[in-house]
């Protein structure tokens, strides 16, 4: 989990996903409260829950640890097929762009030809 939280497309993500719903809370005062509440409820779930899994985490430690080990190969050889993965949004969106203006100006091109 670590891992995928680390790469820079996923993290970035995550990064315009908080600041959006950052703004919305701020910008809407009924949605605030509304997500303070939920906040609040998932924070004791959150908590609740950790207190009564981490028996059940400790005895299956050693396989979660070869599942870990197991996945983090899985995401080396994804990230080698996925150049997408260590570039972060805002550069994906950046390209996409380009190469949508480009192919845009290569049509407008063979169209006055």
């Amino acid at each position: 989990v670590k891992e995928v939280a680390n790469l820079s497309l996923v993290s970035s993500a995550c990064d315009v996903v908080s600041a959006a719903y950052a703004s919305t809370k701020e910008s809407h005062p009924c949605l605030r409260s509304v997500c303070a509440a939920a906040e609040k409820g998932v924070q004791s779930v959150t908590e609740a829950t950790a207190s009564c899994v981490q028996p059940v985490l400790a005895t299956l430690e050693p396989h979660v640890a070869a599942a870990s080990e197991y996945a983090s190969k899985g995401l080396d050889k994804l990230g080698e097929k996925l150049p997408l993965l260590p570039k972060p949004v805002e550069q994906i969106l950046s390209d996409t762009k380009e190469l949508l203006s480009s192919g845009v100006a290569g049509v407008k091109e063979a169209l006055s030809s």
